[in-house]
């Protein structure tokens, strides 16, 4: 069995990158994506689902590099359920109201726009291939 995501989004803020007990590089980062829709009843809806992005070895390097708040990026990767509840992520924000967060493994990241221009890249080292998974227990966050 197969899956993978492709999200089209923002970044909320900058990536932040730490090393695992063994040395390998894991960069996090949020992107959240937009959708407006109208409803039957004629109201104008807007809807934000916040996805975290968590890439490893040369690829995090690059995110955590070139990656910035507000830039408009791409990311194909694999979803990782939440080991508690087996879905997204589910906090409370600060104005009570409940807030949920899809985790996602990056396997390719492609910058869409960036500060100056609105060329595309392939962020170096995007795939799996280019980057040991360690185990789950390794992961510093």
């Amino acid at each position: 069995m197969y899956h993978t995501v492709i999200i089209v989004g923002n970044v909320g803020k900058d990536p932040e990158m730490r090393y695992t007990p063994s040395g390998q590089a894991v960069t996090s980062f949020s992107v959240a994506t937009n959708r407006q829709y109208t409803a039957g009843n004629g109201e104008q809806i807007k809807e934000t689902c916040w996805f975290r992005i968590t890439a490893w070895g040369k690829q995090a390097e690059a995110c955590n590099q070139y990656v910035k708040k507000g830039m408009k990026i791409l990311v194909e990767g694999r979803l990782v359920p939440d080991k508690t509840t087996g879905g997204p992520r589910i906090w409370t924000k600060q104005d009570g109201t409940v807030g949920a967060s899809f985790e996602v493994t990056a396997a390719t990241v492609r910058f869409l726009s960036s500060r100056g221009d609105g060329s595309e890249t392939l962020v170096p080292g995007g795939g799996f291939e280019s980057a040991e998974l360690p185990p789950e227990d390794d992961i510093p966050f």
